[in-house]
């Protein structure tokens, strides 16, 4: 399985950007699909998570401005950011645990976002 991310970028404070991050393989079915974060010199930290039975939580840095969302058959997520802020400079990285075969788990590439005036 591969995750691959895309639609991160440069974005001034207050913009928005939408990243999309696609799973693809075969024989398989996915779980759990979230979003992670890591800023130079810190851990990483899950930003957003997606249940498979459509439950979502948040960091609270990001709750009230991030959204979190599936295309279930398309095994795609998307975490669309709004009124972004310099904190929220890193490398984005969306996750995904399967149901089948149980007990795998995936990470994308990464993709950078940059905010700044």
């Amino acid at each position: 399985v591969q995750l691959q991310a895309s639609g991160g970028g440069f974005v001034q404070p207050g913009g928005s950007l939408g990243l999309p991050c696609v799973a693809s393989g075969s024989d398989f079915s996915i779980k759990d699909m979230g979003w992670y974060r890591q800023a130079s010199g810190n851990q990483r930290e899950l930003v957003a998570h997606s249940s498979i039975f459509g439950v979502t939580r948040y960091a609270d840095s990001v709750k009230g401005r991030f959204t979190i969302s599936r295309d279930f058959p398309k095994n795609t997520v998307y975490l669309q950011m709004n009124s972004l802020k310099p904190e929220d400079t890193a490398v984005y990285y969306c996750h995904a645990d399967l149901l089948r075969p149980r007990g795998y788990d995936y990470w994308g590439q990464g993709t950078q976002v940059t905010v700044s005036s």
